[in-house]
């Protein structure tokens, strides 16, 4: 029986990671598990799975979430350093990283120095910080399984293969519920617009990033990181999200990995890996499927991922800076202070304003990162 962390257990990672979990109670076991903020799903979760330890990020809460779970035999640890412990358990198995953003990173590189593997759904830790990351990894012998639909469909495809074998990765992207609409359509975009994925049912943070396409464009980088910086990348628009990437070789053969739109299918591989586990959910019907379209994308509509895309190739400090101005706007956005088109525009003169530094170590991309939210804010105060 494998022994699992799961670090952001109410968030959308978390609760499907749990699902899977419940699915398979002979092989799996929830032994700590960390949140934010939700004490009262928490709280479920604990009385439900039953973990030896749990952590809450935030303080503030925490005499709550002791009331709510005070008949249960649970250490429960509060604050960043709590989170720290939930990720360095020693009996554990397989740390799950589900925390969203930037949050996600130092319980990730906490939870690679002590010798766990990790199933890593939290893109923003490569992305900002992927050279440290890899090398801690490489220290440590640990094994970075990514949870990302996209990710996990490239690190199936490869399984066995050399990576001198491929010729490029071709990722796939949904395109987002925008991805026919033209740029004067784009121009009223409303809240509710952007949360209304067609295909998957994620938080809202990534609901948005799929719908300007910063999502792809993090994942670009998290792909070039995992798979090899040299490799190429190509973007493709699938927008039935069937398959979920490919590999092209050099003998000019594709190998795709297809399945059914839901997290739980990547998750369940991440936690058997390297076995596969039966699991019971719907398998996808060919003889139902339409159509299956690819067209390339629009980087004039979807101006984020060109500027993803031109972090990676600037470097240094300049992707924590990206990722960092782009929690922020998005953020702003959610909570109406700018319109949907802003969100890029803010972006772009961030990095504009932004000298990129090497990364020598964590703190720099730390500090990259608390420059960049505090330009972004500023920006915002000044602009609307």
């Amino acid at each position: 029986m494998k022994k699992i962390s799961l670090l952001g257990s109410t968030g959308s990672i978390g609760v499907n990671t749990l699902d899977v979990v419940e699915r398979n109670p002979e092989s799996f076991q929830i032994l700590a598990m960390s949140a934010g903020s939700n004490v009262d799903l928490f709280a479920e979760q604990i009385r439900k799975f039953k973990p030896r330890v749990v952590a809450l990020f935030d303080t503030q809460k925490i005499s709550t979430l002791k009331e709510q779970v005070v008949d249960l035999d649970v250490e429960i640890l509060s604050g960043e350093e709590g989170i720290f412990e939930v990720a360095t358990i020693s009996e554990v198995d397989v740390v799950v990283s589900g925390v969203v953003g930037k949050a996600g990173l130092l319980p990730a590189i906490e939870a690679l120095k002590a010798g766990k593997n990790l199933a890593l759904a939290n893109k923003e830790t490569l992305v900002i910080a992927g050279e440290l990351v890899l090398k801690e990894a490489q220290k440590t012998g640990s094994t970075i399984i990514p949870i990302d639909s996209e990710h996990s469909a490239i690190f199936q495809a490869l399984n066995g293969e050399k990576k001198e074998r491929i010729k490029k990765i071709i990722l796939t992207a949904s395109g987002g519920p925008f991805r026919t609409f033209s740029l004067n359509e784009m121009e009223n975009i409303k809240v509710k617009d952007a949360l209304n994925h067609p295909n998957w049912e994620m938080g809202k943070k990534i609901t948005i990033d799929s719908s300007t396409m910063m999502n792809k464009g993090l994942e670009y980088i998290e792909a070039k990181w995992l798979f090899g910086v040299e490799t190429p990348v190509e973007i493709i628009v699938h927008a039935q999200s069937i398959i979920h990437s490919m590999i092209e070789f050099v003998d000019t053969s594709i190998i795709a990995q297809l399945g059914i739109p839901d997290m739980r299918v990547p998750i369940a591989y991440a936690l058997t890996y390297p076995d596969r586990f039966e699991c019971n959910l719907p398998s996808l019907d060919l003889a139902t499927m339409e159509n299956l379209t690819f067209e390339a994308p629009d980087f004039n509509r979807f101006p984020c991922l060109q500027l993803a895309v031109d972090a990676m190739e600037m470097g240094q400090t300049m992707p924590a800076v990206l990722n960092a101005a782009n929690e922020i706007a998005v953020q702003a956005f959610l909570d109406e202070l700018i319109p949907y088109k802003d969100i890029a525009e803010l972006i772009r003169m961030v990095m504009h304003n932004h000298i990129p530094a090497k990364l020598n170590e964590l703190q720099d991309v730390l500090d990259a990162d608390q420059w960049a939210r505090e330009e972004t804010k500023k920006l915002i105060t000044v602009t609307h």
